[in-house]
């Protein structure tokens, strides 16, 4: 058996006996409602980095491999950039059809069919309709689509379940986000040794199972966990509007006394489904099924979903200036002003960490001594260890915080920043002083991963925790998404730094000395001095920022 197979089957015996403890260890401390978002974010999860995973290579190796290096290269990554780009755009857009129209559930639900069909359309183009290019667009956007109901609104959900100033609210989203990662993990292994050993497109339609398993998980277990939260648009709108009062009392509460409160609560502002309603929602699912072929077409136009992000962005950060201006209190108006400053330093930092699924699964594949290993399971080391170090940080913030020594949400970002940037700092070292005819000793490439997934523990758990408590609250899924479009912008952004590891001096059969010199280069400027430059930057405004957020930790 190979190497690639033996890390698979560790990993699974690693996740099953890894998975049952943190529930066990942390049954009493959250609601049965964490533990059900956990599995079906986890499946979801499976379904897009098995897919991500494979993506690059794929366009590279088969659907332009008669382009040559160089070419390929450039388009590949190019379609990667917008397809990553796209996904976390159009969260945006779920957020609000979920705050006005369908509602956390339905929207949840929705997207994960999309997502299963597209998963599941990308299997058969594979199979029966290879080098379909139409086939392979609409097969992403279908999984782009269904993300933007799936992603902003799961997150948002989690969020209800917990007070304003709930201390149990950081961790919970660190073990959420610990899921998020136990599904890549599983999904990076399987479906990299899957597409290696049989072919790629059992490798997708093992993601497409994936997806139908957390259907499955949120379709049975959910609405004894939920009560009625998220059955209606316009439910959280006003259950949102309790005082901080209450919120400290269910602190103070017991645990069956905090979960009587909440179901209360649910009960007595929960707004049942009108017809209107319920011909709106489905208006919504019409709609939104015909766009998809319109989207499609967009995966092919670089340059114009860059406009139209660049764009997008300015006037997201425009509609949240408008928003922190109608605010009644200074309060409310200042912390809008902190989600819009790091809403750019989120941007830098997603820009290069996504490197990884694009120039860096490139770079693996042609200048790592990978022992056979296939170039996209070394993903696998981010999520690996998150999952390691997540619980570490979760219980680290907690016993920082009691101490008062916790750092804020804006010095954590500083903190990611310069660990993403100390990543890149690894692999710029090796290739210059260590790398033997080109090739890099995989050591790099794993220091490089653990530097950035520790960069990214001290960032994205804490933005997601942090646009919960410092959204209005009846915008908390506009400004989740908005959340989500920096990283969209980021990811556009990744793909063009990608492009340009595929420059035109390296040729079209460069060898390792060659390409080893190009990405060196890159990673040196993009990912080590203008990362450094932005945590330096934002560790000047820290002490600003702190003072904005007004007492929200």
């Amino acid at each position: 058996m190979s190497i690639a197979f033996w890390i698979m089957v560790i990993a699974w015996a690693f996740v099953l006996v890894w998975v049952p403890f943190i529930i066990y260890s942390n049954r009493k401390l959250h609601p049965k409602a964490l533990f059900v978002l956990f599995f079906a974010e986890m499946w979801e999860r499976f379904s897009y980095y098995g897919m991500r995973a494979l993506l690059t290579l794929y366009m590279v190796q088969e659907l332009f491999a008669h382009l040559g290096q160089n070419a390929a290269d450039k388009q590949a990554l190019g379609i990667y950039g917008s397809y990553t780009a796209m996904v976390y755009l159009f969260p945006v857009v779920g957020g609000i059809l979920a705050d006005k129209v369908l509602g956390f559930r339905k929207a949840i639900m929705f997207g994960g069919i999309l997502m299963m069909a597209g998963h599941f359309a990308l299997a058969l183009e594979g199979m029966y309709f290879s080098g379909n290019m139409q086939l392979f667009f609409i097969s992403l956007t279908f999984i782009i689509i269904g993300n933007g109901f799936f992603k902003p609104n799961i997150s948002s959900f989690l969020g209800k379940f917990y007070g304003l100033n709930d201390s149990r609210k950081d961790g919970a989203f660190t073990i959420f986000y610990m899921g998020v990662n136990i599904g890549a993990l599983l999904s990076i292994v399987t479906c990299s040794y899957v597409a290696d050993e049989i072919g790629w497109h059992y490798g997708f339609g093992l993601a497409g199972i994936g997806m139908l398993l957390g259907l499955v998980v949120f379709w049975l277990f959910g609405p004894a966990s939920f009560g009625k939260k998220g059955i209606n648009p316009s439910s959280h709108d006003i259950t949102e509007e309790i005082d901080e009062e209450a919120d400290l009392a269910r602190l103070s509460a017991s645990k069956e006394e905090r979960q009587a409160v909440l179901d209360a609560e649910a009960e007595i502002f929960e707004v049942y489904t009108t017809p209107k309603l319920q011909r709106n929602q489905w208006l919504t699912i019409i709609a939104t099924v015909l766009f998809i072929p319109i989207c499609a077409q967009f995966l092919n136009l670089s340059e114009a979903v860059t406009v139209i992000l660049l764009v997008l962005s300015v006037g997201i950060l425009l509609v949240l200036l408008v928003m922190s201006l109608k605010q009644k209190d200074e309060a409310g108006k200042q912390r809008l002003w902190v989600v819009m400053v790091l809403f750019v330093f989120h941007a830098v930092f997603w820009a290069l960490f996504e490197q990884a699924g694009g120039s860096i699964t490139l770079f693996t594949e042609r200048n790592v001594h990978r022992a056979g290993i296939p170039a996209p399971t070394f993903q696998f080391f981010n999520s690996l260890f998150i999952i390691l170090l997540a619980p570490a940080f979760s219980w680290m913030w907690i016993k920082m915080r009691q101490g008062g020594r916790e750092p804020s949400t804006p010095m954590k970002f500083v903190l990611g920043l310069f660990f993403l940037a100390l990543g890149f700092a690894v692999i710029v070292l090796g290739a210059e002083f260590f790398a033997v005819e080109g090739m890099v000793s995989m050591a790099f490439l794993i220091a490089m991963y653990f530097f950035h997934t520790t960069g990214e523990l001290c960032l994205s758990p804490v933005g997601l925790s942090m646009i919960t408590k410092l959204s209005p609250a009846k915008a908390v899924g506009f400004v989740m998404g908005a959340w989500f479009l920096s990283i969209s912008l980021a990811n556009k952004m990744a793909g063009l730094i990608g492009e340009l590891t595929a420059s035109d001096a390296v040729g079209e059969t460069a060898p390792p000395t060659v390409t080893l010199e190009v990405y060196s280069d890159t990673y040196l400027i993009w990912g080590v001095a203008v990362v450094m430059g932005a945590a330096a930057l934002l560790f000047i405004l820290v002490p600003t920022l702190r003072k904005w957020m007004h007492g929200i930790h």
